[in-house]
């Protein structure tokens, strides 16, 4: 049993279902909840959502902290820990009046967050692998994409029939009393799974210090990126679709495709890019999306879909690689702190780009628009040109790559 219980694949199933379960409680919930807070507390939208982008501030600034704990405890503890704090806030969410109650509610699933999403399930499984983990990482996600597609519709069906507050108790049963038992099956630390392949990585030498900062900071202005589009892209897609002239039910439906097209490019990433390097993948992840931004600005409206496909696709290997990319360049050593300083730029991006990108959305065309994403895109894949494989090693001014 305790053989079973460190092997990857489980445990890449028992974080698949806390992950999936998490992102749809979590970080997909207010979609639809908010909406429904908005009407009941009379209160100003923009004021509802901003406790989400609090949320995700309060997550980017002590990811790095979340790191070194991970490092220093393994990340089975952190991982409980979040369960318990994003049930606590969901209970929080259903127990608190008010605006103030809602604020503070999602400052505690704004901590539970960062305690708990993919950067600590990633660096679980560097902890615990080595630079073995990264088939891990992607059975993860492939599990993960299907986050808002089971959490959004049940969260319809829960609305109408507990309202707001009790679908945030009913979801707070589902951290405490399903995903906290499925993160107490996780191995206790990384040395009793490590294995061949893990015990050679914690004998590497240390990175050069220059290579590791100046790889860390192409990678992170990449993922950031990414990031602004991705978070705008959630929330505009549809209005920028039916801005190209489809009919709202078409540009919905378009905009449907993105988490089967996600799920579809992490089984690519799963199938045919495990003999591929990680960095080669993330310029495939990268280049889809200006791929499908020409294809629509060149063919307008006929081409929506195609555009979906490959936005939803790219999307998919990206967050693949937002775990497999920096285990591959930095290795395992120092990786879970290595995460947290990636995670930060990357939330802060995302609780600011809606903001940043609305007035852009509402004033510009959507060919625009979306002409203007696919930039956004190429200029991040410009950030991989510096990249490469580690210099060979040597003794001298040498630092890991999370130091």
């Amino acid at each position: 049993m305790a053989n079973f219980r460190t092997d990857s694949r489980f445990v890449a199933i028992l974080l698949g279902i806390g992950q999936t379960l998490a992102w749809a409680t979590s970080y997909y919930l207010p979609a639809l909840l908010a909406p429904v807070v908005v009407a009941d507390l009379q209160a100003d939208p923009v004021l509802v959502y901003g406790a989400f982008s609090l949320a995700l501030l309060i997550s980017g600034f002590i990811a790095p902290r979340v790191g070194r704990t991970i490092e220093r405890l393994g990340g089975r503890p952190v991982l409980l820990a979040s369960s318990l704090t994003i049930g606590t806030g969901l209970a929080l969410l259903g127990l608190l009046p008010g605006l103030a109650g809602w604020f503070l509610a999602w400052v505690v699933l704004g901590i539970g967050m960062a305690l708990g999403l993919y950067e600590a399930a990633f660096a679980t499984l560097g902890m615990l692998y080595g630079r073995a983990a990264r088939r891990a990482i992607t059975l993860v996600t492939l599990f993960g994409g299907f986050a808002s597609t089971i959490g959004w519709p049940v969260t319809a069906a829960l609305l109408p029939a507990l309202g707001w507050r009790g679908t945030c108790f009913a979801y707070a049963a589902v951290n405490l009393l399903l995903v906290l038992p499925v993160y107490a099956l996780l191995p206790r630390t990384g040395s009793a799974a490590e294995g061949p392949a893990a015990a050679a990585d914690a004998g590497e030498i240390p990175l050069p210090a220059d290579w590791v900062r100046r790889s860390f900071l192409f990678l992170a202005a990449f993922f950031t990126l990414r990031a602004l589009i991705s978070t705008t892209m959630s929330v505009q897609l549809p209005a920028v679709l039916a801005g190209l002239g489809l009919p709202i039910a078409a540009a919905v439906g378009a905009a449907a495709l993105m988490g089967p097209a996600q799920v579809g490019g992490r089984l690519l990433e799963f199938t045919l890019g495990k003999s591929v390097h990680p960095l080669r993948v993330a310029w495939l992840g990268g280049g889809l999306l200006p791929l499908g931004a020409l294809l629509l600005v060149v063919a307008g409206p006929a081409a929506a879909v195609p555009f979906v496909l490959l936005y939803g696709a790219s999307n998919g290997i990206i967050t693949i690689c937002r775990g497999a990319v920096p285990l591959a360049l930095f290795g395992p050593r120092g990786y879970p702190v290595l995460m947290g300083k990636l995670a930060t730029p990357v939330l802060l991006a995302q609780a600011a780009a809606p903001m940043l990108t609305a007035p852009l959305v509402a004033s510009l065309p959507a060919t625009t628009v979306l002409g203007l994403a696919g930039l956004v895109g190429l200029a991040a894949m410009a950030c991989l040109l510096p990249l490469r494989a580690a210099p060979p090693r040597s003794l001298a001014g040498l630092q890991a790559p999370g130091g």
